[in-house]
């Protein structure tokens, strides 16, 4: 089976890496991951973000497309490593900031038989509130499986 991943703050949590695992147990499995270049002001303000201001509003963070690709980068290393290291056979690209694009340019390029969504809790996860998964279901014809992180 050939799976498409996309996420961005989420790579390495539990919750995806345990779907991944599972994936790999079933059977022959090859991961892509997409991570879309999510602006720095656009992060959810958790980990080492600054908290939010007391009157209400994003921070002002910044943050020109650059960084938001390095920091896209360094996460999709990072993945890629830990993957190979559980024996599952992956690789991926940094990608466009909307997730909707991402999909489309990777899409284009690969098959898949499945996307995997991996998102922030429903409180804090932007993908949620623009109805990603349902989304990209009814734009690609393809299973999709949802799994939000527990652990940030």
């Amino acid at each position: 089976m050939r799976y498409l991943v996309v996420a961005n703050q989420t790579l390495g949590t539990d919750a995806l890496r345990d779907l991944v695992r599972d994936r790999v147990a079933a059977g022959p499995a090859e991961f892509w991951l997409v991570v879309p270049a999510t602006a720095v002001t656009d992060l959810a303000s958790i980990g080492t973000m600054p908290p939010m201001p007391v009157s209400g509003g994003m921070p002002s963070i910044p943050g020109p497309p650059e960084e938001a690709r390095r920091m896209a980068q360094a996460k999709l290393d990072a993945a890629l490593k830990q993957l190979a290291s559980a024996g599952a056979i992956a690789g991926g690209e940094v990608s466009d900031a909307d997730p909707m694009s991402a999909v489309e340019q990777a899409v284009a390029n690969r098959e898949f038989d499945e996307i995997i969504v991996s998102t922030l809790p429903a409180r804090l996860s932007r993908w949620l509130r623009q109805d990603l998964p349902a989304r990209l279901e009814r734009k690609f014809h393809l299973p999709i499986t949802h799994v939000a992180a527990k652990d940030v």
